[in-house]
C-alpha cells in the first residue's frame, strides 16, 4: 500500500505569496521572505510534495511565475506540482520545463475536458492533479470555478462520479468554507466519494495545526493532506509536524536529511 503524503501549497499572485481565507487573498511576502522564513532546502525534507499555484486574478505573467518555479526547484528537494492558467499543452510544457514534476488543472476540468485528455496523452496521467474547489450549500457540496468566484450547479458527488472518465493521476478536494480558517478539514467532503474510488485523494482547506493533518491522514479515504497555511508552519514548523505525525504511527516516508 502506498505511503501517505504531506503536501505544502504555495499561492502566488503577481510577485507575492499569499495567505488565503475563504479564497480572499492577503499578501504575505515575496520569494526572499519565503526563503528567509522557510529555507526551502530544509523544507524539502519535511514535506513529500510542494504545490505552487498562480492565483493571480489580474493578467498573469507566466514568465515571472516560471522564474519563481525555477528558484524553488533549485532549492527544494521535494517534487513540485504547478498550476494556474493552464489553457494549452504549451502552457503545461512551460511549467514542466521550469522545474515542475506535475501539473495542476482546475478550470479545464469543467470548461475544456479535451485539454485534460491532451495533457495526459502528452505527459502521462500520473503527471496530472485535478484540483476542485467546493462550497457547502445546505446539505450538499457544489463545485466553484475561477478561483472560487463562480459557484456552479454541479455537485461534488456528481463531479466525482465523472472523474473515472478523466485522465488524471490524483484529485485534490479543497473546501472554500474551511480555507484559511485553521478549524480543521471538512471531512464530510469525503462522503461524496463514490465507493471503490480508485483515484488518489488529497484533502485541503482548514489546517491550523498538526492534529488537523493527523485527522486527515488517519482517514482511509485520504492519500495525502495539503496545507497552504503560511504563518502556522514557519521555521521548523513543517519538520516538527512531520515528526509528530510519524510518532503517531502515520505511515509517511521517513527522510534522513542532514
Amino acid at each position: 500500500m502506498a505511503k501517505k503524503r504531506l503536501i505544502f501549497t504555495l499561492l502566488y499572485d503577481s510577485g507575492s505569496f499569499m495567505l488565503s481565507r475563504n479564497f480572499r487573498l492577503q499578501k504575505v511576502g515575496d520569494i526572499d521572505w519565503l526563503e528567509k522564513n522557510y529555507g526551502f532546502s530544509n523544507v524539502g525534507f519535511s514535506i513529500d510534495e510542494l504545490i505552487v499555484l498562480d492565483v493571480s486574478r489580474n493578467p498573469r505573467s507566466s514568465d515571472e511565475f516560471c522564474d519563481v518555479l525555477k528558484t524553488l526547484t533549485n532549492d527544494c528537494f521535494a517534487p513540485i506540482a504547478a498550476g494556474g492558467g493552464i489553457n494549452s499543452v504549451a502552457d503545461a510544457t512551460k511549467l514542466l520545463r521550469s522545474g515542475a514534476d506535475k501539473i495542476v488543472v482546475n478550470s479545464a476540468l469543467h470548461s475544456n475536458k479535451q485539454l485534460v485528455s491532451e495533457l495526459a496523452q502528452e505527459f502521462g496521467r500520473q503527471c496530472i492533479i485535478a484540483s476542485v474547489d467546493c462550497k457547502q450549500i445546505e446539505s450538499d457540496f457544489y463545485i466553484a470555478t475561477n478561483n472560487g468566484s463562480n459557484l456552479t450547479d454541479l455537485t461534488l458527488t456528481n463531479f466525482l462520479k465523472q472523474c473515472s472518465d478523466l485522465a488524471i493521476g490524483e484529485i485534490c478536494i479543497n473546501s472554500i468554507d474551511r480555507d484559511g480558517t485553521g478549524n480543521g478539514f471538512q471531512i464530510e467532503l469525503l462522503d461524496c466519494l463514490p465507493k471503490l474510488f480508485e483515484i488518489p485523494v488529497i484533502i485541503s482547506g482548514g489546517v491550523g495545526n498538526f492534529s488537523h493533518l493527523a485527522e486527515g491522514l488517519k482517514d482511509a479515504r485520504v492519500d495525502a493532506v495539503a496545507t497552504a497555511n503560511l504563518l502556522n508552519f514557519m521555521g521548523d514548523g513543517l519538520g516538527s509536524a512531520r515528526s509528530q505525525l510519524v510518532s503517531l504511527g502515520i505511515d509517511l516516508p521517513i527522510f534522513h536529511s542532514h
